[in-house]
């Protein structure tokens, strides 16, 4: 084959001759798709490509299986809860792709940050449309996980200060139990459902200013008594949410127990349904939105507090996760909802208010 003396010093002495025609293009071709995958040239421009993969190794797995709708393994379920801050290392991985002039790592890395944006945005589940009709009664409901029993003083201040009609007690032990019992605590609360585990984290309890039935909870290996509350001629079924969490080893169980409480709101019909508690889940675990996905409606995501860390305390509200709920059907609408710091527990008490509808056809 012969070649053009251009052609031949191009080529270089002891290399050979660039192909020409369709074999030339696709060579070319080739190398442009694969100089963006090459690792970049030098020590610490290669030193900085091999550090950006790790972090978004982790960010793309954690991502793929929120993108599937699937809790995965761990530790993809431990890093769910805080995925909004998955925007950390998808950045450290652009920065240090950036810095190894590495155009593939660049491109994973804004790729990763962009799918963690659109998943940050707030769940809605299977939207019902609000509710018509009177306003039976306006309600105030209280969440509180108090650690043990730890936080029961800072429970009985606030108690006192917010004055919630209804309240969902976690982690509620002996001690806890016998503050509930005492003489002011019964005069504004005469109806209550204790359920005592054998720790101290197992016990659960439902306190209410209106008249209460008891009614059979859901399984669990931590207590969640149930309850049927008459609230102006109205039934409204009440059950606290105290599912184990999904330590490693335990992911079953984690999902047995949130399933159990998605059959509980499958199973509402049309009465109003009202669940509240530490669900040791967020709006980014495939589980949690099962549950609303029943129809069921967040509260604090119906009234712009869908990313307002509960837990841990110690770190809220700048770094943290929300895994207490006040989940309600159609016939109760949230008007409003906060989060209250107690002492001694490593959770924020959650307060909200409800309007109560009439029974919807």
């Amino acid at each position: 084959m012969e070649t053009t003396v251009a052609e031949d010093q191009a080529a270089g002495p002891g290399r050979p001759p660039a192909p020409r025609g369709a074999r030339g293009a696709v060579a070319r071709l080739l190398r442009a798709v694969a100089r963006p995958l090459r690792l970049p040239g030098g020590r610490a421009r290669r030193w900085a490509a091999w550090c950006a993969v790790p972090p978004l190794a982790v960010v793309s797995l954690v991502v793929l299986c929120r993108a599937a709708d699937t809790d995965g393994i761990t530790p993809v379920p431990q890093l769910l809860a805080f995925l909004p801050w998955l925007l950390v290392p998808a950045a450290l991985g652009l920065l240090l792709s950036t810095a190894a002039r590495w155009p593939l790592g660049c491109g994973w890395a804004l790729a990763a940050a962009a799918a963690t944006g659109w998943f940050i945005q707030p769940y809605d589940g299977d939207a019902q449309p609000e509710p018509r009709g009177p306003v039976l009664a306006r309600l105030r409901v209280m969440t509180a996980n108090l650690e043990f029993g730890q936080a029961r003083e800072g429970l009985l201040s606030a108690l006192r200060r917010e004055r919630p009609d209804l309240v969902a007690v976690q982690e509620c032990d002996t001690r806890c139990a016998g503050a509930l019992d005492s003489a002011a605590v019964r005069r504004a609360y005469p109806y209550r459902s204790v359920a005592l585990g054998d720790s101290a984290a197992a016990g659960s309890a439902i306190l209410s200013r209106h008249p209460l039935t008891r009614a059979e909870g859901v399984r669990g290996t931590l207590r969640m008594p149930g309850a049927v509350v008459r609230i102006a001629g109205q039934r409204l079924r009440m059950q606290v949410a105290h599912p184990m969490p999904p330590m490693p080893g335990q992911l079953d169980l984690w999902r047995s127990e949130l399933g159990r409480l998605r059959a509980y709101a499958d199973g509402r019909g049309g009465e109003p349904t009202l669940i509240a508690g530490d669900f040791n889940a967020t709006q980014d675990h495939a589980a949690f939105r099962a549950v609303l996905d029943t129809g069921l409606r967040d509260s604090a995501r119906a009234t712009g507090e869908s990313r307002t860390p509960s837990w841990p305390s110690a770190t809220t509200p700048a770094l943290g996760a929300q895994i207490d709920h006040v989940l309600v059907s159609r016939a109760l609408r949230p008007r409003t909802a906060r989060f209250l710091d107690l002492p001694h527990t490593d959770h924020r008490a959650l307060l909200v208010e409800l309007d109560l509808y009439g029974q919807q056809s």
